[in-house]
């Protein structure tokens, strides 16, 4: 019978008391003890799994109860812990901030419930002392079904001083303190407009995980750690699982190339995996490097990331753009989401102004506006396509600093878009071009695992010249 496996939560107060840090740290202090550790992200973030991704040595994966239904959530949770010891999942803002004011929907503090599993809270005392106490308490005290296991601190300024909020917390609420983290300036990480700089560009990322593992290992009661987080038996395979195993048996049947570079990235794990189960063969390219696209490419995935930081070498990759637009030319199907849709407009605007001229695929210009758009999204399709039925509901999130300025109006929409809470009136968004789906939106598989089918199928079809 398998090993029993651990999972504890690690949420904060509110956003930037140090989660990330803190998360990472634990990570890498496990993953030195010997422990198989799988990291996850509570909502949509791209970004901060990085770190989880580069601490662990295996895929951080992301549990999001918007664009996942609640069972799918935990389904996705006993999949990826298939071969771990611990899950050390990290959460989202405050503990109880989720997609409104109203419910938890979204929120870490749902994600917990889902999983049974209990929290580390951690606090940002940096400047407070006993009145820590009393914030220590609410968060308790707010939902009874919320288990905060522990607590632990941030940014503190001396041992007396955390020695001092500790006791206060600990006299109030009966939750332990199992330690806390000075300030330090090794412990800071550089953020730029979308967050935090991700590690897959250039940095002393490495460093940075081993210092915050060895400061989570000197400072936090790391014994008392593990015997805090959830027992759970394995579950067994479920349907999808138990059918995946016949399709990894077979052939290939068609190559899907997907941008992977400093510049493109945002990617969540589980569509390449569903792809795999579906016949493709995933093949990495670098729009920044590459001159061609891998051979017998039979769709292209163009993913989110930060073009506008590497605008210049983009456009200087003429062989790459090139390649695209043949690709174009020949129909194959191709995937573009938000960095990737600024990528086949006909330049970019970077943050200084720059012009830079890109594939030209999608007429029109991608500005660094300074405007952030940022939220979850009910997509439907602008009539049928090779990905969505006329008249289906997928679920999806946008976030970026840029615009399609200089749009004609005669471009085909991908999508409708409305908001959340679907009180809006349904908007035009992104481009359908042919076999180019191109968007804002970010699209999650495992929530609707037919997209990964559906995409196989159009490559299929290309490959086999089916118009």
């Amino acid at each position: 019978m398998k090993h029993m496996t651990k999972a504890i939560l690690i949420s904060g107060t509110h956003s930037s008391v140090g989660k990330t840090t803190i998360t990472v740290g634990l990570i890498d202090a496990l993953r030195r003890a010997g422990h198989v550790v799988q990291p996850f992200k509570v909502g949509p973030d791209y970004i901060d799994p990085t770190y989880h991704t580069l601490a662990a040595g295996r895929p951080c994966r992301n549990l999001d109860t918007w664009m996942m239904s609640p069972q799918q959530v935990q389904s996705l949770f006993a999949h990826a812990m298939e071969d771990a010891d611990v899950a050390v999942i990290e959460g989202v803002m405050g503990l109880f901030d989720g997609l409104g004011y109203d419910n938890e929907t979204g929120s870490t503090a749902q994600i917990a419930k889902l999983l049974s599993c209990p929290v580390l809270l951690v606090m940002d005392v940096a400047k407070q002392a006993r009145s820590a106490a009393a914030l220590a308490m609410g968060y308790q005290k707010f939902d009874a079904e919320i288990e905060i296991a522990g607590i632990i601190l941030n940014r503190v300024g001396s041992d007396g001083h955390g020695a001092g909020v500790a006791r206060a917390i600990e006299a109030a609420t009966r939750i332990n303190v199992l330690g806390w983290l000075p300030r330090d300036g090794r412990l800071q990480i550089a953020e730029r407009h979308l967050g935090l700089v991700p590690t897959t560009e250039p940095g002393r990322w490495s460093e940075f995980c081993a210092t915050a593992g060895e400061m989570v290992e000197k400072h936090i009661d790391l014994e008392n750690v593990i015997p805090l987080a959830a027992s759970r038996s394995p579950k067994p395979a479920g349907e999808r699982e138990a059918a995946s195993e016949d399709v990894r048996l077979r052939m290939p049947q068609c190559i899907i190339a997907v941008a992977r570079d400093e510049a493109f990235h945002f990617t969540y794990e589980e569509n390449l995996e569903l792809l795999r189960q579906a016949g493709a063969e995933i093949a990495f390219f670098s729009p920044l490097q590459d001159c061609k696209l891998p051979p017998e490419t039979a769709g292209i995935i163009l993913s989110g990331g930060f073009p506008e930081m590497f605008a210049a070498r983009l456009a200087d990759n003429f062989a790459m753009l090139d390649a695209i637009r043949r690709a174009h030319a020949d129909d194959l199907p191709i995937y573009a989401e938000c960095g990737g849709l600024m990528y086949l407009t006909e330049a970019i605007v970077d943050l200084d102004g720059r012009r830079h001229a890109l594939a030209g695929l999608l007429p029109g210009t991608s500005i660094m506006s300074g405007k952030l758009t940022l939220g979850y999204r009910r997509v439907q399709p602008a009539g049928d396509c090779w990905l969505l039925d006329e008249g289906e509901t997928v679920h999806g999130h946008e976030f970026h600093y840029s615009s399609w300025e200089d749009r004609p109006t005669d471009v085909p929409p991908a999508y409708f878009l409305r908001s959340a809470t679907g009180s809006d009136e349904p908007h035009p968004e992104g481009a359908r071009l042919e076999n180019l789906l191109a968007s804002y939106v970010h699209l999650h598989f495992w929530g609707k695992p037919e997209l990964a089918r559906r995409f196989v199928h159009a490559c299929q079809q290309a490959k086999a010249g089916v118009p």
